[in-house]
This record gives C-alpha cells, structure tokens and sequence, in this order.
C-alpha cells in the first residue's frame, strides 16, 4: 500500500509538472470519421471533418507483418482505434465485453476479473486459466504473444489501435490462433516533445488519470513514457465491516519506451512496463428458488430435475430450505450484499520487456526481431457466492461443519515466459512474402483452496463468521493455515518456422500461400490433491503445419472480393481440476471463407462482408461435478477435459457497413451470425453420452454507432453514442441453461480543440457513460445448485462400465445463482494536449 500510493503522488506530481511546462489537450481525440469499431475507425490522426470532406479514412493494419490498407486486405479484421476507445471510454479489455466487436466475446472466468475468457467466432474456451491450458484466440502485445489469460483485464496504456483478426491465424501468429488473434498496437515514441494529460472522475467514486510525454529526440534516441491509473469502487457493497465490496477494481501502470534509430534503415524499439491490478469479482446471486421444482418421488414428477449426463429412475432426499436471510433476486442487481463475508481484494501483477528491431538492409528485404521477457502473477480472493455457491447450506443444518457456507476461492498463479521471433518480409518483382522463425518457452505454477468463511444458526436467522485459520473444518484462509485442493506446474516449449507470399500476376489478381510447421513440447505434474502429495504427471509432444491460401481479386475500383481457407490448432494438456490430471488432446480447426470488402460513392460508404464454414476436430470439452478422492475420502469439485469426437460444425456471417452521409457525420453497423454445433460426448463422470454447448457464443450479435462532430465558435462539439445487442448464450458446456440477451449502450460528448493560451495548447472537456439506460442482465448463470445430483456409483472398483444408482439426490438443490452485468457509470474528463 506504501508503493501504491507513493505511485499515485508521483503520478499527480508528474501531471503538475507537464501541466506547469505546457499546456495540454488530449492526444487520443479524433474526428469523427471512422470513429467506431468493426472495420472503421481511423489507425492514425486525421484531419478534423471540415476540412476532409465526408471521405472515410484508410485504415492500416499489420495482419499479414506488414502494413496494408485494411480493404485491400483479404483477412475479416474489425479495427478498434484510439478514438474508438475513448468514445466508448474503454480502459481495460473488460470492458469490450459490451459487444463493440460483434464476432469478439470477452467475459470473465466465473465472477472473477482475473481472468478474462476470449473467443471470436465460437471459439471460446470455458477455463484456460490453467497451467496447463491453452487459450483459443490469441492476444498480442505489439507482437508478443501473451501466454495466460491471467493479467489481460489489466489497464491499456497508449493504444494507437486494436486489431481484431477473425478465423484460425495459424500460418502467421502460430498454435492458439484457431478461433483468431487480438493484437493490441501500442503508440511509439515520436522524438517530438509533447504529450497529454487526462483527469476524470465519475459515479461509485471512480477516478482516473493519464499521462503521456513524448520527449525530443537526442543522439537519435527518442523516448516516450505513460502513466495510467484507473479506480472504482464496489458496485455491491458487502455488509460486513471492513471487507471489500463488489466489482471494485483500482488499477495502475507505467511503461517507458525507447525508439534508437543510429542510421537509416535501422529501427530499435525497446520497452518495460509493469501493471498492478487490485479487484473484487462480480457478486453472484441467488436467481430463484428450486425453479425445476424438484420434489422427492418418481422422476417423471420432476423431469427437469435431471442432472445432463444421467438417467435415475427416483429422486430421494428433500430441497434445502431457504434460511431467512438469504435474498432471491433474479430481475435486478443487488446493491447490498444479502450476507456480509471475507472479502479482500485479488490482486495480478504483470510485467515485461520488450525489444524490436528492424533493419531494411536491401530494397527487397527488412531482417526483423522481436525479444520478450513477461511476468505475470495473479493473487485471487474470490468470496462471491456467499449461500448461494457449493457448497449450500439451509435450515436445520447441525454438526461442526454442516452449518458452514461461503466457499472463499483462493487461487496462486505465476507465469514467466520468453519468446523470440525472428522475421524476412519484403517485397520483389510481383512478389509480398514474409518468412520467420519462433521460440516459445512458459512455466507456470498454481494452487488452490476453498474454506468456507461463514455458519448459519439452525434456524438460519444468523450468520457467524469463522476463524481465518482454523473455522472451516481445521482450516482457513489465511495462506498458512490453507487446505491445499490442488498445486501443479507446467512447462511449455514452442518452435516453429513459417512463411507467407503473395504473388500479383497482374495488378488486380492476388494469389497468396503460406504455411507454417509448429512443435510443442509440454509436460506438468499435479502435486498436490486435497492437501495430500500426489506423484501424477503429464507430457504431451505434438506437431501440426497449418497452412493458408487466399485468391483475392479487385474486381472494380473499391471492390476487393477473396476467397480464405485456414487452418489453426489450440494445443492439449492437462486439467488441473481433475483430481488424476487427466490428459486431453489438441483441437484443430479448418475454415473457409469467402468476403467482399467494398467501397462506395467517392469513399463515403463501406460495407465489408464476410461468410465462413469451420470445421473443428477434437473439441476440447469440460464437464464439472462433486468427485470422490479414495486417497482422502473426500469429495470435490472437479473439471475434467475430454475431447469431442467428430466434426464441431461452426458456421457464420459478418456484416460491418459505415457511411458519412454529412460532413461531420458518422453511421455504422456490424452484425455477426454464429451457428454452433458440437456432437454428443461421453460424460466422463457418467459415462452416457450427452448434448454439449459453446460458451458465450450468441447466435445474433449486432452493434450500431453515431458520430458527430462539428465546428463550435472556435472549438469543435463531438457526439458519440453506441448500441450493442447480443443473444443469450451458455455458460457452461455441459449445460443448456442460458445467460440473459444483452443490450448496453454507450455514449460521449466532448467539446474539443479549446485553446489555451495560444500556440497549439488544447483543452477537451467530455462526459461520458457506459449501459447508458442501467440495462440490467443476467451474463452467468450457474445450474449447479438447481439440479438432481450424481448418481452414486454401486459397481464394484474397476469394472466397466461403471454401474449407477437409479437414485437421485436433490439434498443439495436450492437454486441458480449468477451474475448481473455492471450499473450504468457515467463521469466528466478533463484532457489537455500540448
């Protein structure tokens, strides 16, 4: 807490400083063109309105390693710019969960905002945030590929713009592209002195601040430092005193960066940053109350009752009964916690060093590198469920244990990783190409615990909290006194060598081809089960070469048509969850694509299309339930990953239109159709087949924007306002039980380009507000606690199949519990460029 707030001074010192050397105004304002995601906003500073006419701007993107004007482009990318982020005031990658992108979903692992879930075109993996787990869409950091999803909700510095690259990527960015990558695209340093200065503050006592200085270029080494610092409070407040509420997060970073050019031709980018990120996960909420209506007799008397996977003939036992206490809430978000209990902040710490270097050494070749070194540790204190989360407790519980509740998630993850790549793109005769090597080597560890925090009375009229050491059955929450459910480590190694051409026959003809050969090497070992040493260990070698081809042709003046197939794969492992480690296998994918990407009417209208077919083999599945450890003799819960056989059949279209009907005036509309597919899968736990489901993945999204911006007595008045719309969708795999439809507008007003003092000073004053109408939704929702429970095996050890009960126990049902997406914020800013 001394660091944090010795940061903190530095930083407003810092800001007082430029403030006193220069006057300010916002570096990140752009004009109204293109200003909004999905293949419109502009990459770069562009004119104001009046004085470009009603032209859309070009885009440039680096898709392919180097940089092409996104409509001569045959990849679907949608293109999220810096004026697109400051419109729709995104300050960390959370918050594109509203749905700027329509084909990208981010969400958040469970309640926990330490860990974020990405997925673009139904590729969205449940729960990666495991050693030895691998993401389905990539996220890059100026060409550096983050390995964990742990430390991806942290707070963006710089963006000059985020590259959304839909369909399996694996010919250029490699394993764990199958679904896409999302490459985030930092500012570098100019070698011209200025910069910009924000402050802004807003409702449940956020604040937040920037500071960006561009400092002169000297011995031809410019440099360029950010600062950034991003506060909430609880949006649920915890009753207990003294405890964190809620959905709060208080984040803070810094990044220095240096660009040395000694000679023409030769570029070397060198840079650190570090993240702290303090957070509360949402709260989850008790839904409703036995909504199966689950009674104890025939099952035919409580069909919806069955748990996915089995097939009992009776149900026995009775519905826990409803302590008093305990809210049912499934039509608003709560303000105050029901039960006040333990909750401190999780905290993720990253940080990295990063070195590029470019050297065009002949007209027809640049010798490129790119060096990291990453860190990334994630603390997480997660106590959300309260009654509501396994284990649940009702009325005329007894015993020394039987009464307690609020299972308190505590998790440890650390990750260091190393990546080189070394890259020849160029250009010869009618030939584009780009040919690399890659390196990639991970270790991370984790490990777990879940005391209960809490014990209700008998009557479940009041609420006792345990011992932090020892009330939950010997032990607690505090990091010495912690029942170990799992630890593990993992290792990770990745090779490969790729390389992309295209060859233009003629000026509108294009063919493209490329290819790249990968090796990983993987191996863990799961250490630790249920506080007892384990000796289970897994290693997994694979190779895959995934190849590209594309056929693109200019069909007329702004008229671009091509035709894709790709192919990527998302690497096995092991799940850690499992209490035997249980191994699965990589998943592959293979799309085709065709798109039109087209311009109209002098450049004022764009419409960009885009239809696809996946196939994917060897879908990576998990089911959860209570599993019995005979080593302990005790249940727990448990993830095991198995893979899907056959074909998982991913179909889509996207459809992104802008228009500038006016000057000034900005229209655009993105729409994204998702059919998903997976076939039957062996429940392992049950061993009968049963429907299985991807997650987070809407059948219709769609996202609409307005931008306007105009002159004002010398300033310039800007309007922004978006809408996004998506399905309700599936949490969980194994279950059809759906999440709300979402709807979540957002909307900024700024006056712009005031002057200060003269010379090239600007002020801009804004407002803004995200979910503009409160539009409350339900975005998890967990049947866990609403459903007949597992069977109990009755063969004998060893013999297969495995025998069940045709009894069913509903002791453990109370009902579903989820999580209400964030209120409405809303706040004023203040940003000076000077």
């Amino acid at each position: 807490m001394r660091y944090h707030s010795r940061f903190r001074r530095h930083l407003l010192l810092g800001g007082a400083l430029l403030a006193m050397t220069a006057s300010p105004a916002f570096a990140d304002e752009k004009p109204a063109a293109d200003p909004v995601a999905v293949d419109t906003a502009p990459a770069t500073d562009a004119p104001a309105p009046e004085a470009e006419g009603a032209q859309l701007d070009d885009i440039v993107v680096t898709a392919t390693k180097t940089e092409t004007n996104l409509q001569k482009t045959p990849i679907a990318i949608a293109v999220l710019s810096n004026a697109a982020l400051v419109d729709r005031h995104v300050q960390s990658l959370y918050d594109l969960a509203d749905g700027a992108v329509p084909s990208l979903r981010v969400a958040t692992f469970e309640a926990r905002q330490t860990a974020l879930t990405i997925g673009i075109r139904g590729i969205v993996p449940l729960d990666a945030n495991q050693p030895a787990r691998e993401q389905g869409v990539g996220v890059y950091i100026d060409g550096v590929y983050l390995g964990r999803q742990h430390g991806l909700n942290a707070a963006l510095f710089d963006v000059e713009r985020i590259e959304v690259l839909k369909g399996p990527q694996g010919s250029l960015f490699g394993r764990n592209t199958e679904g896409g990558a999302l490459s985030i695209v930092t500012k570098a340093p100019s070698g011209v002195f200025g910069g910009t200065i924000s402050a802004g503050a807003g409702n449940y006592g956020s604040h937040s601040g920037q500071i960006h200085l561009d400092l002169p270029e000297v011995a031809n080494v410019s440099v360029k430092l950010d600062a950034i610092e991003q506060y909430q409070g609880a949006t649920t407040k915890n009753p207990l005193a003294g405890q964190t509420g809620w959905n709060y997060y208080d984040r803070y970073g810094f990044r220095a960066a240096a660009r040395w050019k000694p000679f023409e031709g030769f570029t070397a980018d060198f840079s650190y940053d570090m993240g702290h990120d303090s957070n509360s996960p949402f709260y989850s909420q008790l839904l409703n109350y036995n909504p199966n209506h689950c009674v104890a007799g025939p099952v035919s008397a409580s069909p919806n009752c069955v748990l996915p996977g089995t097939a009992p003939t009776t149900f026995t036992g009775a519905v826990k009964g409803l302590p008093p206490i305990v809210v049912v809430n499934g039509t608003t978000r709560m303000k105050v916690a029901d039960i006040g209990v333990p909750q401190q902040p999780s905290i993720d710490k990253t940080h990295g060093y990063t070195a590029n270097l470019k050297w065009a050494v002949a007209p027809w070749v640049e010798l490129r590198s790119i060096t990291a070194w990453r860190d990334v540790s994630s603390n997480q204190w997660d106590n959300s469920g309260g009654a509501h989360r396994p284990p649940v407790t009702g009325i005329g519980c007894s015993g020394t244990t039987g009464c307690n509740f609020s299972r308190y998630s505590l998790a440890d993850l650390y990750q260091h990783q190393f990546s080189q790549e070394l890259q020849a793109v160029g250009h010869f005769d009618k030939i584009d190409y780009a040919v690399g090597a890659y390196y990639f080597n991970e270790t991370a560890n984790d490990d777990a615990a879940t005391p209960s925090s809490n014990a209700f009375n008998a009557t479940g009229t009041a609420v006792t909290v345990l011992d932090p050491c020892t009330g939950s059955a010997g032990f607690g929450s505090l990091p010495s006194c912690r029942f170990i459910d799992r630890a593990s480590i993992a290792h990770a190694k990745s090779y490969a060598v790729y390389g992309q051409a295209t060859y233009s026959p003629i000026d509108t003809l294009h063919f493209t081809v490329g290819g790249r050969g990968t090796w990983d090497e993987k191996d863990g070992a799961l250490y630790v089960v249920n506080n007892a040493p384990r000796p289970f260990t897994f290693k997994q070698n694979t190779s895959r070469f995934n190849p590209t081809a594309i056929i693109a042709w200019d069909a007329a003046d702004g008229i671009n048509l091509y035709a894709k197939y790709a192919t990527g794969y998302r690497g096995g492992g092991a799940s850690s969850r499992s209490v035997t480690y249980r191994q699965f296998g990589p998943e592959d994918a293979k799309s085709y694509e065709i798109g039109a990407k087209t311009e109209f009417f002098d450049h004022r209208v764009r419409l960009n299309l885009a239809g696809y077919i996946m196939n994917r083999t060897g879908s990576q599945i998990d089911f959860s339930s209570v599993s019995f450890d005979p080593v302990t003799g005790t249940n727990r819960n448990t993830i095991e990953t198995v893979n899907a056989p056959g074909n998982t059949k991913i179909r889509g279209v996207e459809a992104d239109l802008t228009v500038n009907p006016l000057r000034g005036l900005t229209l655009s509309a993105s729409y994204a159709y998702t059919y998903t597919k997976i076939p039957p899968v062996v429940n392992p736990f049950t061993g009968v087949m049963q429907n299985v489901y991807i997650v987070f993945t809407p059948r219709n999204a769609a996202s609409g924007a307005v931008d306007y911006a105009a002159p004002l007595g010398g300033m310039t008045l800007k309007f922004h306002l978006d809408a996004n719309y998506a399905d309700a969708t599936q949490t969980f795999d194994q279950y059809a039980t759906k999440n709300d439809s979402s709807f979540v507008v957002n909307g900024r007003i700024a006056l712009a380009d005031i002057e200060l003092g003269g010379g090239s000073n600007k002020l801009t004053l804004s407002v803004w507000a995200r979910n503009l109408f409160d539009n409350q939704y339900v975005y998890r929702r967990d049947p866990t606690n609403s459903l007949g429970g597992l069977p109990a095996v009755t063969s004998a050890p060893g013999v297969t199949p495995v025998v069940y009960s045709p009894n069913s126990g509903i002791g453990n049902i109370l009902g579903d519990y989820g999580n209400f997406n964030a209120p409405r914020t809303f706040g004023v800013e203040a940003a000076i460029k000077f």
